[in-house]
């Protein structure tokens, strides 16, 4: 009888599939092709460019050598040290666009950090429109930024602009129409345009690091007589400290190097008080043609840029581990 049954399963149950060494192979090999079309890209997109801009700045490169690369004289260190050497004309300049463009970041970084927590926190609670609102709030963030950047430009016109129509015939602030372009209002007018098109960004990401927090903790606070900006202080802000930590570091690289915004707003020359280290490192390129020295200067930022986020990793994994401990 038992052996009836096995017969019976043997006739009835079909036998286990074989895997054949070229299946195994396949599902072995399929994630890296499936990742070969992005390397490619990224490849051709920065680090081959980059790469090139390296070599460059080690060449004598300029107009008379842009129909042949080869034949352009090494430089050396000779276009760094004529980048650092802030006794002559070009150093002073990149100096001064340093300190602009710090303040520049450091001031974006902050408003757009602060106008996109407050706009977070404020549509955290359901209610009825909630969903339009965080849409209207994130406009400014999926238009292009020429787009965003030219709508500005329009604004900030003296005699025809948006903002002098307001401040000089609606609300009387003042009896001239200033400058907004041009002079020291440039300064005023490059924050405003990109912490308009920044803080959104900063309002999508910790929009997201709040649905995370749980629900019962605020009800428990509340049931322990906390208020909301306790609420806020004990809860919301050390929940979302490590979204913070990635968020402040994405705006940083992204201000720091922005050229889109200033570009557009002011051209190919800046006013003083708002050349950026990009506006400056394009006209040392692309203006006074020395691509030498202007890769030279890209290279710079680069490293400079390298070692903040190196320290500043650094630091927030320690403020973790000292949280967490």
């Amino acid at each position: 009888m038992a052996t009836a049954t096995r017969i019976g399963r043997s006739a009835t149950t079909p036998p286990a599939p074989r895997r054949r060494p070229w299946a195994r192979t396949r599902r072995t090999w399929l994630p890296y092709l499936l990742l070969l079309p992005a390397v490619l890209f990224e490849l051709l997109v920065h680090v081959i460019p980059m790469l090139v801009g390296i070599w460059i700045s080690f060449e004598r490169l300029t107009q008379f050598f842009i129909g042949d690369w080869g034949a352009a004289p090494g430089a050396g260190l000779s276009n760094y040290r004529f980048a650092l050497d802030f006794d002559n004309a070009v150093g002073k300049a990149l100096l001064h666009s340093f300190g602009i463009t710090l303040a520049f970041t450091v001031l974006v970084v902050g408003l757009s950090w602060l106008l996109g927590t407050g706009a977070a926190v404020l549509l955290q609670d359901p209610f009825r429109g909630r969903g339009l609102l965080r849409t209207y709030f994130l406009v400014p963030y999926a238009l292009p930024a020429y787009a965003a950047a030219i709508t500005w430009e329009f604004m900030f016109q003296r005699d025809d602009g948006l903002v002098n129509h307001v401040l000089v015939h609606q609300l009387h602030l003042t009896a001239h129409a200033p400058f907004w372009l041009i002079g020291n209002n440039s300064f005023a007018a490059l924050v405003i345009t990109a912490v308009w098109r920044t803080w959104p960004f900063a309002f999508l990401v910790v929009t997201a690091g709040l649905q995370n927090i749980p629900g019962d903790l605020y009800e428990a606070a509340a049931i322990d007589g906390a208020g909301v900006w306790q609420r806020i202080r004990r809860i919301t802000m050390p929940s979302l400290r490590p979204v913070n930590q990635v968020l402040v570091l994405v705006l940083f690289l992204w201000n720091f190097n922005d050229f889109n915004t200033p570009y557009v707003l002011f051209g190919n020359v800046a006013p003083p008080q708002a050349n950026l280290l990009s506006l400056q490192i394009y006209d040392t390129s692309f203006q006074s043609w020395n691509f030498g020295s202007g890769s030279a200067m890209s290279v710079l930022l680069l490293l400079f840029l390298l070692v903040v986020t190196a320290i500043y990793l650094l630091v927030t994994g320690r403020g973790r581990k000292t949280a967490d401990v």
